[in-house]
């Protein structure tokens, strides 16, 4: 029996950077042996043990025969007899598919170390095509280690491409595709799955809501970089640099949906895409199964995002209801988030990359000035009951009105 470090830990090792996890192939064991040394079996599609001390991932060594549709149609062989580099060939990306033995020494039989070199995400082998699920993987490591200058060669987007112009990605469960799409909004350059998901052909199929923005044109004096798709990855490229929360990044993605169905001859204005954007987002969450905080800031923002860039503009009980409509009297901290969301889709404009936005002060004083009124206070004021609440709304307008009347009367 012999035991390898395999996968990211090796791969991170030689990129010098931090190790999240450590996986283990054995190679030569059957499962009886690894439990006769108190190992636990995990996992059902093949056998995965914890080891007893470090309960870190040891798998035996396993092939792989495609024998069906989608990336669960296979056939695994763990018998003693698998080598190593049997293994490590069924992997995905060169650069994942190296070993290190306990010495040090590194086993890379496909040139994964030169790959890491020339910064190249590159399929180990033909057998690429027999996983769908590898062009999300490909695309969500493009988006962890584009900072770091990698590409995709050319080779394996034209495989990605085959497999999304196939009905291979179709095979994938929704859980799949929010698994990596939420761990690829937490990379360091998340925009970059989404660009290569579009441009290999997979996200008009997994998610052609956001694909639809893509060629769809704005006003040039309001968006310099037309096309909403692109405006879409610069706001999220915008959001990284704002936040690391994956809720808000896939709210910024989600923002303008309603442009994607803007009728031609009303291009390039699109009066009223916050509403008719609001289905689209709930129709993409749900397919995907996003958890209920991603949805519903994705529906808000969608929704409500030019009533934050019109803030001086609005009407103080129209302020009142957008705060009402965002609940920040329960959730404060989702009003942040929504803000947040704001500020990235304003800056994600060419040229307006470092644009001021004093709309989010504005409003952030406008909600410490509601919040100054209290239920106490109305309550001892005599009122009760549904009056209560009808108090409070009417004395939060009040107060607004004259934030509103004294901000304009100092700017003149």
């Amino acid at each position: 029996m012999q035991i390898y470090l395999v996968g990211g830990a090796v791969r991170d090792q030689l990129l010098n950077i931090p190790t999240k996890d450590n996986d283990w192939v054995v190679v030569g064991s059957t499962p009886e042996e690894l439990i006769d040394l108190d190992f636990q079996q995990v996992g059902a599609d093949f056998p995965v043990f914890l080891h007893p001390q470090t309960q870190e991932e040891h798998a035996l060594a396993r092939t792989e025969r495609k024998s069906g549709s989608g990336y669960q149609g296979f056939i695994c062989d763990f018998t003693p007899e698998v080598t190593l580099e049997q293994d490590l060939i069924r992997r995905d990306l060169t650069i994942n598919a190296m070993a290190q033995d306990n010495d040090g020494n590194i086993i890379d039989p496909f040139n994964g170390q030169q790959d890491l070199q020339q910064k190249i995400l590159r399929h180990v082998s033909p057998a690429f095509s027999e996983d769908p699920l590898r062009v999300l993987r490909v695309a969500r490591f493009a988006a962890r280690f584009a900072h770091l200058g990698f590409t995709v060669a050319e080779e394996t987007m034209d495989l990605m491409s085959q497999l999304s112009s196939s009905n291979e990605l179709r095979t994938l469960t929704s859980e799949r595709v929010w698994q990596e799409t939420q761990r690829a909004l937490t990379e360091q350059q998340p925009w970059v799955y989404f660009e290569i998901l579009q441009q290999c052909g997979a996200l008009k199929t997994l998610m052609p809501e956001i694909n639809q923005l893509f060629g769809v044109p704005q006003p040039e004096q309001h968006h310099p970089e037309i096309d909403c798709g692109i405006h879409m990855l610069l706001s999220l490229k915008q959001a990284a640099q704002l936040t690391n929360e994956p809720e808000v990044r896939w709210a910024v993605v989600c923002h303008d949906l309603g442009k994607g169905i803007t009728p031609e001859d009303l291009l390039p204005k699109h009066h009223g895409h916050e509403q008719k954007g609001k289905k689209l987002v709930s129709t993409l969450c749900k397919r995907l199964k996003c958890p209920k905080d991603y949805t519903l800031l994705a529906e808000l923002s969608c929704m409500y995002h030019t009533h934050a860039h019109r803030a001086f503009e609005l009407r103080a009980k129209t302020i009142v209801e957008l705060f009402s409509k965002l609940d920040v009297w329960r959730k404060p901290e989702r009003f942040e988030q929504f803000l947040t969301s704001c500020i990235a889709d304003a800056r994600g404009r060419t040229g307006y990359e470092s644009t001021e936005y004093p709309q989010a002060d504005y409003l952030r004083s406008c909600l410490q000035a509601c919040l100054s009124i209290s239920n106490q206070e109305i309550i001892a004021d005599g009122f009760q009951g549904k009056a209560i609440s009808e108090e409070i709304f009417k004395r939060r307008i009040k107060v607004l009105e004259k934030i509103k009347s004294t901000s304009i009367n100092s700017s003149n």
